[in-house]
């Protein structure tokens, strides 16, 4: 009887971080990651695990890939202790426990609103009001949300009254669509946009102009995260720019079934790329 094939012993060891079970409106998270997982295991050793157990397992890898682990708001302590440990150990995590967007939070619409970026003005203060610009409602979302968990609408009378300190009001944007440019690293891979405002992940692919991929390379520039996966959600408004709406630099979905085969093995290329650059931080 045949033994077993084995591995290439120089095969590195990667720990994937993923709830498959994770019930995403108008998105299917498992399909995506078990495509990444059964690309990227022609490169790496790979093991899948709930974003629950990963610092248990953690040190047994020479790195950790977090892709579709749902809102870390669910799990919040969890995560905490997750990055404080793996900060600890030295533990190699992609994206890069560096990202100043999404990965801490949403302070970063209220940095940028303040350096001048084109983003959705954001306030975070009762004394800042005025800053708005007069919308028929404004947007009211928690700093640590999540896949508009906790976003309400409210009328501008309301604005003076809100409970502070913990949220974010920007004004609701009359945007023509929501567009999304996808990067690896600091590289441009794809962009896809919903044309309806009410059908967000009715998705369709988008052709990215130069002028485009400027704007969101802006972004992703700013976030200095060297190997990692960016998404920069933006909004047509209604004069025609583009204003940013979130950066996605944790675990963003990235709609890979919407991809043409040559460019779901293109991005998979790519990442592998990256996630090989991460390990030889470690050998540098």
């Amino acid at each position: 009887m045949p033994s077993p094939t084995r591995r290439p012993a120089h095969k590195r060891r990667v720990l994937f971080v993923t709830d498959l079970a994770y019930p995403a409106k108008g998105r299917r998270y498992c399909d995506e990651d078990i495509f990444l997982t059964s690309r990227l295991r022609q490169e790496f050793d790979i093991a899948l695990c709930h974003p629950l157990d990963a610092t248990a397992l953690m040190d047994d890898f020479d790195a950790v890939v977090i892709r579709n682990s749902g809102p870390v708001l669910h799990y919040q302590a969890e995560y905490d202790r997750f990055r404080q440990e793996a900060e600890a150990r030295g533990v190699l995590v992609y994206n890069e426990l560096r990202g100043k967007a999404d990965m801490i939070g949403k302070q970063y619409l209220l940095d940028l609103t303040a350096a001048g970026y084109p983003v959705i003005p954001t306030i975070d203060r009762a004394e800042d009001v005025s800053r708005l610009p007069e919308a028929a409602e404004y947007v009211v979302k928690p700093k640590m949300g999540a896949d508009s968990i906790g976003l309400e609408f409210v009328p501008g009378e309301a604005l003076p009254g809100l409970a502070y300190g913990n949220v974010l009001v920007q004004p609701r944007i009359d945007f023509t669509y929501e567009v999304s440019f996808y990067f690896v690293d600091r590289d441009f891979q794809y962009a896809l946009y919903a044309p309806s405002p009410e059908a967000r992940w009715k998705l369709e692919p988008y052709e990215a102009t130069a002028e485009d991929i400027a704007f969101a390379q802006r972004f992703v520039d700013w976030n200095d995260i060297a190997h990692g996966i960016s998404r920069v959600d933006a909004c047509r408004a209604p004069g025609g720019e583009l204003l940013l709406v979130e950066l996605e630099d944790l675990n963003p979905y990235l709609s890979l079934e919407l991809l043409a085969p040559e460019a779901r093995e293109s991005f998979a290329v790519n990442m592998a790329a990256s996630i090989h650059g991460l390990l030889a931080t470690r050998r540098g």
